[in-house]
């Protein structure tokens, strides 16, 4: 019995995090398995910033 996991993260911020973080080329050569695990934890890392600064933003509005 073999399960999918479901994305937490959209593509689209994936690949905008890879280009952020400087690994894009690899994962457009390779795929998403070919970037390090370090790489994928400053992403995770990353996005979880970018959802706080969201956070905060939104509830510092009226």
């Amino acid at each position: 019995m073999s399960r999918r996991r479901r994305s937490v993260m959209s593509e689209e911020l994936k690949y905008e995090l890879a280009k952020d973080l400087g690994f894009y080329d690899t994962v457009q050569k390779e795929g998403w398995g070919g970037i390090r695990a370090k790489d994928a934890g400053n992403m995770v890392k990353r996005a979880i910033q970018m959802a706080e600064q969201a956070a905060a933003n939104g509830m510092n509005r009226p």
